[in-house]
This record gives C-alpha cells, structure tokens and sequence, in this order.
C-alpha cells in the first residue's frame, strides 16, 4: 500500500461490478462468478470451476474525481510444469471508455498443473496491490477490467477521493456464451479480447459467458443465461464439443434444440444470434478428442493434434462441418416461427482467408491480432446494418 494519508478505502459489492452473474463473499472479500451458484452446484467439473471464476468481461465500475486508485487482490495463478512461466494476469483501467493504464498483480495463490498426469497441485499465497496514478482530474467514469485469465478475489479498493458506482449508461446488455476463444484465450488484456472489442465497438454492455473448454451445451449455463437479464444474445457453439468428443449426431441436435427452448423461456423475444465455430483446419473433417502435444513444451511452445479419424464422422462423431450444417439447418427451420433468431457462419470471423496470415499458434486458439480481427468483424456483421443486432 502506498503511504499516501488521503487514501480512502471502499468496500467491493456486487453494485460496483458488472459482468458477474453472482458474487461470493470471502474471508478477505467477495470474489466473482460468471455463474450463479445454482449451476455451480449442478457440475462438479474442475475445468468448468477454474473457467467460470475467471473473470473475463468482468469490472469494478465508478464515478470518482480520483486521480489515484489502488486495487489490492488475491489472483489465482497457474503454473505448467515443464513449460515456462505464463504471463502476470493484466488489469485494464478505462477513464470514460478510454484505456488509459495496465497493471498487474504478482503475488497470489499458485495451482501447479502436470498435463501429462492430469494431476495438479495448489499453494496458498498472499494479495497484492495493483495501482494506477495520474488519472485526469474531475468527475469521470473509471472501469477496472479484470484478468480474463486468473481467478480474482477482491479485497480492497482505494482512491483519494470518494467513489459511487456508475451509473447505468442505458446501453444494451449483450450476452455471449462460448468457448476458451471466446474466454479470451490468447488475448493480451481484458479490454483486447474478441468480445471486449466487439462490445467497444458495438456500444454495448457485456457479460461474456465464454467459458473454456465447457461451452458444451450444458443444461444449467442455458438456465443461467435464460435468467440473465440481456437485452441481446449470442450463443457460439461447437469447436468444445468436438475437441472433448462429447456428444454425436443423434445428440447434437436434440440438445441444441433444447439449449434454445431454455434460453426463450426467459428471453422469448431478445435477438439471438447463433454463432458456428472459427475456422479450425484440424478438426474441418477430423472429430476429436483434441491432444496435447508435449514436443514443444520446454521451448514455450503447446500445441494439440486430432485424435480422431476423419472416417468417424459417417458413424456420428462431430466434426466442425457437420455442426455448422447442423446449426444453420436448425436456426432455418427454428427462424420460420422465430423471428428474432439469426445464425452466422464463425468463418465470417476467422476463415480461410486467414490462415496464412494469422495461424491459429495452437492449432486452436487465436493470437492477440486474430482477437482484434474477430472482434471487429463481429461488430460490423453483428451491430452493423443489416446485423442480428442492429
């Protein structure tokens, strides 16, 4: 903590945060959930745990004349043995929409991850303090993004002049659900992952429910976002359901079906927008599961490899082909008495037309540059004339 005598300390609540669909109260504050504790409760899933408390879209909003804030906070880091070290979690500070600084916060807790064994291990660490300074003088709005990579518990916010939360700005509400792409893996900040940029872009307000690697039409995420208040949403569906190997055709269908009864229940007439997976040469015509391939790993390089056969998809297995035929089948057939659900091809997003520019480094998951690029051709097709969310 700064020796600064003028420092006052306000509580986090759930009324400066947006973006969370729940908050937790702790022994050293409140940390963040992007679902609510009902469908915590429903899946014990480590992987789904580690996502949905990652606070990607989520921030502290305020009205202050502060020029100085200090954010203390206990992220949760992950280490991977045998790769190198993953970098701090970064916080983005926007004054009135504008990214004016970053900063990240060393200290934590650690999960140690074997990937080979599947086994992992957990250290308990120490909060650390996040501080931005020299913010411009009078009256203004100030967001805090959280890591959209690391599980945050917030434990103090500081300024040297009182703070309000901010005021409704009577913008939209868009509600996404996806998968790690979607979650910003690969981005470099909160603010620059693809939904984030699309948002900025689109002049609306996010609650990203892109959840690595459990985007897989589970029950209780359709409750949650049918529960959520949205004004517009969008659901991209496929590329967890093929690198998990999850489900076949004769599920597939059904089950989105009901993902989007679910979701009408609640929003019956909201635009909603159907999303088909990016472009992912490996799995076009291969089904999963995906693998990790550990050759690379000591020179800082992870990449995944098909474990599939591309002779499977006559028995059922999905590959990324078979679901955009089938989402763009059933969004048509659902679209004659719903007029508010759209579909759009995620080739749109990232397609062959990029893939010798901007690999996938992975052979997964976009770079920070792709993030940028998907995120402003989602505005434009999304928000833009003509678009589901026009």
């Amino acid at each position: 903590m700064s020796a600064n005598d003028h420092w006052i300390t306000t509580p986090v609540t759930a009324e400066l945060l947006r973006g969370a669909l729940d908050v937790e109260r702790t022994e050293l504050g409140v940390l963040p959930h992007r679902l609510p504790a009902r469908a915590r409760a429903q899946c014990a899933d480590e992987q789904l745990a580690m996502a949905e408390s990652q606070p990607s879209g989520v921030r502290l909003a305020f009205r202050t004349r502060a020029t100085a804030v200090e954010l203390d906070a206990l992220p949760t880091k992950r280490v991977y043995i045998g790769a190198p070290p993953r970098p701090h979690g970064v916080y983005d500070l926007l004054v009135d929409g504008r990214l004016v600084g970053q900063g990240s916060v060393t200290e934590g807790n650690t999960v140690t991850v074997d990937m080979r064994t599947g086994t992992s291990e957990r250290r308990a660490g120490r909060p650390g303090t996040v501080r931005f300074d020299g913010l411009p003088a009078g009256e203004k709005d100030v967001e805090i993004w959280l890591p959209h990579n690391e599980t945050t518990e917030l434990v103090a916010l500081r300024t040297d002049a009182p703070v309000a939360p901010a005021p409704e700005s009577g913008r939209r509400v868009w509600l996404h659900h996806g998968s790690s792409i979607s979650h910003g893996s690969d981005g470099s900040s909160p603010t620059a992952i693809w939904p984030a940029v699309a948002a900025s872009l689109g002049g609306v307000e996010l609650v990203n429910l892109g959840l690595g690697g459990s985007a897989l039409l589970d029950p209780f995420t359709a409750r949650a976002i049918r529960d959520a208040p949205a004004d517009l949403i969008s659901l991209k569906v496929g590329i967890n359901l093929v690198n998990l190997d999850v489900m076949r055709l004769r599920a597939f269908g059904p089950a989105v079906h009901g993902f989007l009864d679910t979701v009408r229940e609640g929003h019956p007439r909201t635009p909603l927008l159907v999303v088909s997976p990016i472009l992912c040469p490996m799995h076009e015509e291969t089904p999963g599961p995906s693998a990790p391939d550990f050759g690379g790993l000591g020179e800082g390089r992870l990449t995944f490899v098909p474990m599939g056969e591309p002779g499977e998809a006559a028995g059922g297995k999905l590959t990324l082909r078979v679901i955009r035929e089938e989402l763009a089948r059933i969004v048509s057939e659902r679209a004659c008495d719903d007029p508010f659900l759209r579909y759009l091809d995620g080739r749109e997003l990232y397609g062959e037309g990029d893939v010798e520019e901007l690999p996938l480094p992975d052979q997964l998951h976009p770079d920070a540059a792709t993030h940028r690029r998907m995120g402003e051709r989602f505005a434009a097709l999304a928000f833009g004339g003509g678009g589901a969310f026009a």
